[in-house]
């Protein structure tokens, strides 16, 4: 998206968007789910008991992030291929012809993109299954340092390289002219997308939170660690991208076609040394895929367990078998079902499209419209003030509550318009 849309430019519309528009944004969902204890459904079924309208909402955010997991888990079954095939160096001095093709080949095929979206997707509910402390807290708590340290790894990698200054000044020397409507409606959107807004994942996850935990901290604190890992991610790829001389507005195609190319030809003389930053980098986006799913799952999970009663174990295969059974129309769709339009796009690009674009824009701006107008004040207050007792957040209150009140829905209402033009 940085490479698409103005680089730095992009980068600083992105950070504002985050702390002034995505963080009110995250702590209505926070609120709606602490306040309720409740699954993203039950959450407002109990706020909002007598409307069917904002119940409609709950819906919403059960829906959508089973049609995201559908097609993500589709992205994720590609990560881990690409793990395997650079576990047995197959890109290893290949030529840059080579790595294109085989992404186009493996995307083609009518069967294995289907087996690796299936095994993705076994993979996030084996965690999912093991249930919120023993299985996600755990993976968690393990596999975000793991990411982290990964990142920094391929960082200092990629700013060794020779002609990586060009990348790096790419990203933090700003270019103001590039700076307009379209890329602040894609910057507050990857905003959205990266901090899971409109999807019912914080009303779920809120809904474990203790009361005494602060909202606000852990809100900021999330938004600032989503920035940091966003902005290493830019610095781990871009410096390799303009070192190899590749165009960074290639798009998608950067991390499945070029990146292969670039890791294991970079080193020269010592090609094991590239092979093994292929691995690297691609183990590393493995794991940020499968903590993204895992959260998407959950969240169908938690409101089977808690207004169906079943069980946790029968849960996670009710959600496996409906997001791999839509997942598998999108493996097609770059293969023997590509001839398939809907709207005129090809089904994995239908279904990112409208979740991206409606489904989660909808979403979030109703959870702020419930937060600031529907809610009590003294509520939303005593969520994230936690009744008073946190002086600095008292304090700020009145700031945060004019974002989620006012900023925030009309935000997301030009995001929206923007999205239909």
């Amino acid at each position: 998206m940085t490479g698409q849309y103005g680089g730095a430019a992009f980068v600083l519309v992105y950070i504002a968007a985050s702390l002034l528009l995505s963080l009110p944004i995250f702590l209505s969902e926070a609120v709606i789910g602490r306040s309720s204890r409740s699954n993203a459904f039950g959450a407002m079924k109990t706020l909002a008991p007598k409307s069917h309208f904002w119940q409609l909402l709950g819906y919403l955010f059960i829906l959508t992030p089973m049609i995201v997991e559908s097609y993500y888990s589709v992205v994720g079954g590609w990560s881990l291929d690409y793990l395997f095939k650079s576990c047995t160096l197959a890109f290893t001095n290949a030529d840059p012809q080579t790595v294109s093709n085989t992404f186009g080949t493996f995307l083609s095929s009518p069967w294995q993109p289907i087996v690796f979206h299936l095994l993705f997707l076994s993979i996030s509910m084996l965690v999912v299954v093991l249930g919120v402390k023993t299985g996600i807290e755990k993976f968690s708590k393990v596999s975000i340092p793991l990411l982290f340290v990964m990142i920094v790894l391929i960082a200092i990698y990629s700013f060794t390289l020779p002609g990586a200054k060009a990348g790096i000044d790419y990203l933090i020397r700003p270019d103001f002219s590039k700076i307009t409507p379209k890329t602040c409606a894609y910057a507050i959107g990857q905003s959205f997308y990266s901090l899971s807004l409109g999807m019912g994942i914080i009303v779920t996850y809120s809904s474990y939170v203790s009361k005494k935990e602060n909202l606000f901290v852990s809100g900021f604190a999330t938004a600032v660690s989503d920035l940091s890992f966003a902005l290493l991610a830019g610095f781990a790829i871009m410096p390799a991208v303009f070192a190899a001389g590749i165009a960074p507005s290639s798009g998608p195609g950067l991390i499945f076609q070029t990146l292969p190319y670039i890791f294991t030809t970079m080193a020269g003389s010592m090609p094991i040394v590239s092979s093994v930053v292929a691995i690297l980098f691609f183990l590393t986006v493995l794991v940020a895929a499968l903590t993204s799913s895992i959260s998407l799952i959950e969240v169908g999970v938690a409101y089977l367990i808690e207004e169906i009663h079943i069980s946790r174990w029968l849960a996670c295969v009710i959600v496996f078998i409906f997001t791999g059974a839509v997942g598998v129309f999108c493996c097609l769709s770059f293969g023997p079902l590509s001839d398939v339009k809907i709207f005129g796009k090809a089904i994995f690009d239908t279904f990112d499209a409208f979740s991206s674009n409606y489904l989660m824009t909808i979403g979030a701006f109703l959870a702020v419209i419930f937060v600031g107008w529907k809610m009590s004040k003294s509520v939303v207050r005593d969520e994230i003030t936690n009744s008073g007792t946190l002086r600095g957040t008292s304090r700020s209150f009145g700031a945060v509550y004019f974002l989620i009140k006012y900023l925030a829905p009309l935000a997301i209402a030009v995001i929206f318009i923007s999205n239909l033009l």
